[in-house]
């Protein structure tokens, strides 16, 4: 490839085209199996698709909206809208028509590439609210095409005559950019509030790219496997390291086929969040405890020799020989066929978005499984921090990437400066300001520190934080994470108690371990509203509340919590996209709940919910 700097993406893309065409770019499920597709032949279809863009009068800096689920199309479609000069704007297909139909009309849309035509009569049947909007276009059109709209063959068919027509036209869109034009307006989906459209211009994309490729984490014989949304900043990025340093990804959204597609797919490195862990590790332990006495017993003995194995190794200490070869022995019969499960291959995995608990890291480092947390915003281009496979320290999100300065408030704020950081807020002046300071500092909302080795912890949201009536600090996300290990059947916890005497906690269950776990129970027919009143779980959950209390400070401990009687869902607006808690919508949702929690004398959570429980000790 030619030698960096980049001026843009497509100037990266089609350098990347000239350097190995024939190399494989990405490979798709279709018909049950995997197809591939070169870089040569990736170039083809977006040449079409720009083309097709250009044809319908597509003007630079315009913008174009995605709205579609994790697939080949939404990056081939991305990489068009940056070719023919255009910004890509985010949309999850899961948002509500009304978060849908405001970005829409905040980022300006001109054109919407949305995935099939489901996803296209909610954005017809707000046409009227979107004057702007000209052409909308359907990656899957098998369902029909509804009002005006055009499936992807109409509009690579456009570009392929409009091509023939312009000589020239399309070389001269993609090499008119430069790296202060803006490339992407990813809208955060936030856990408050309206979404805010991050400018990203393209230098913040190759930034990422020069950074990560200092640190000599990946290269051309990789494979990646990528089902993280694209309108995250993170799944995004994944993308433009595959362009950026050459190596092919497996791209299937659906969270369904994770598991099948890690085996059949053998990815050397995948991109993911904390969810994953929490139950890929339940489930891994469900089974183990449930293979009868002898395996269980083998199974404990072997995560003990993998964890003091894993331990040695993160302190830089010896094995020895004795250890090894018990370790040898516990790989054989437990470690190798866990592996397996995602793929053989597999170097690590790099893991953001939430916090991950220090206790996944352990556990699946014991496995021989590497797990390197990292650290960014949609603010900061996503990975700004990260672990590396030889200063990989449990509980840290790692060191910071080349060309990223890092630094801290008074109060403890995370601080961030560099090429990665957005130009601000779309339309949104002093939203920007609030957040960039004047020296270009980033106020990102997390508070955290640096170790003596540099590597930086994340405390918690400073928005976040619990100050209790009697003036203790309480770090929510650490407490909830607690909750969740080792109790597959919490799917997410909030931890309230904001000017209170004590903490309180909602418990989400989840419910298809819910529904698990009454089919092992011999329970039938009954629902999910019926099981989370049955006093087993009850018992249950106390009995694991009070396990993870006896952890905690007494200021943080949770002395009165309540089973909701519904999962906190994204379609319900109770979770964001990345699966983070919407606490301002579930704490406004569940007051009657959380008053009740307050009562001098426990009246009993309303007939919704669970009966609130109360810790021996006295608030």
């Amino acid at each position: 490839m030619k030698a960096a700097p980049y001026r843009s993406i497509p100037d990266l893309f089609l350098s990347r085209v000239t350097a190995t065409p024939d190399a494989p770019a990405f490979l798709y499920p279709e018909e049950g199996i995997w197809k591939s597709l070169s870089w040569r032949e990736t170039a083809a279809r977006v040449r079409e698709l720009a083309c097709g863009l250009l044809s319908l009068g597509l003007s630079a800096g315009d913008r174009v909206a995605i709205v579609s689920s994790t697939r080949l199309e939404w990056i081939l479609a991305d990489l068009a809208i940056a070719c023919a000069g255009g910004v890509t704007a985010t949309v999850y297909p899961v948002s509500t028509e009304e978060d849908t139909s405001f970005i829409l009309t905040d980022s300006r849309a001109a054109i919407v590439f949305a995935e099939d035509a489901d996803q296209a009569r909610r954005i017809v049947s707000r046409r009227d609210a979107l004057p702007r909007l000209r052409h909308l276009v359907l990656f899957n059109a098998s369902a029909g095409l509804p009002g005006d709209a055009m499936s992807l063959l109409d509009l690579a068919a456009l570009g392929r005559a409009w091509d023939a027509a312009h000589p020239g036209g399309f070389d001269a869109a993609a090499g008119a950019i430069g790296p202060s034009d803006l490339a992407t307006l990813i809208y955060t989906s936030g856990t408050t509030g309206r979404p805010k459209g991050v400018e990203l211009p393209h230098d913040c994309w190759l930034f990422e790219i020069e950074s990560i490729g200092k640190l000599n984490l990946l290269g051309p014989s990789d494979l990646q496997f990528l089902w993280l949304p694209l309108s995250h900043v993170f799944g995004k990025v994944c993308v433009t390291l595959g362009i950026g340093f050459g190596f092919p990804t497996a791209v299937d959204g659906r969270v369904d086929r994770i598991a099948a597609n890690l085996a059949s797919v053998r990815p050397t490195f995948v991109c993911v969040v904390p969810r994953i862990f929490e139950k890929v590790h339940a489930k891994i332990l469900e089974q183990a405890l449930a293979s009868g006495k002898a395996k269980a017993a083998i199974f404990r003995w072997a995560l003990g020799v993998g964890t003091e194995v894993a331990r040695r190794r993160s302190d830089g200490r010896g094995i020895g020989v004795f250890l090894e070869a018990r370790r040898r022995v516990a790989d054989a019969l437990v470690f190798e066929k866990v592996r397996r499960r995602f793929g053989g291959r597999l170097r690590f995995f790099i893991c953001g978005s939430v916090a991950l608990a220090r206790e996944l890291t352990e556990f699946f480092a014991a496995f021989g499984v590497t797990i390197l947390e990292g650290y960014g915003l949609s603010e900061s281009t996503a990975m700004t921090v990260s672990n590396l496979p030889h200063r990989n320290r449990w509980g840290t999100v790692g060191l910071p990437i080349p060309g990223i300065e890092v630094s801290f408030a008074a109060d403890g704020e995370i601080l961030l400066r560099g090429r990665g950081i957005m130009r601000g807020y779309f339309g949104l002046p002093e939203e920007t300001a609030r957040v960039i300071d004047p020296e270009g500092w980033l106020h990102t909302g997390d508070i955290g520190a640096l170790d003596a080795a540099g590597h930086l912890t994340i405390t918690d949201r400073k928005k976040d934080l619990i100050k209790t009536s009697g003036g203790k600090f309480v770090a929510p996300q650490h407490v909830e994470g607690k909750l969740k290990l080792d109790m597959p059947l919490i799917a997410q916890a909030l931890l309230h108690g904001e000017g209170r005497r004590f903490c309180s906690a909602l418990i989400s269950l989840s419910e298809e371990e819910l529904l698990a776990w009454a089919r092992a129970e011999g329970i039938q027919g009954a629902s999910y509203a019926e099981l989370v009143r049955d006093p087993r779980v009850v018992e249950i959950i106390r009995r694991h509340v009070e396990h993870v209390n006896a952890h905690l400070a007494r200021y943080e401990a949770i002395r009165r919590w309540a089973i909701l009687p519904a999962e906190l869902k994204i379609e319900t607006g109770e979770l964001t996209p990345s699966l983070k808690v919407r606490r301002r919508v579930v704490e406004q949702r569940y007051r009657e709940v959380l008053e009740s929690l307050y009562a001098e004398v426990p009246a009993g959570v309303p007939a919704d919910s669970a009966e609130a429980l109360t810790d021996s000790r006295s608030p």
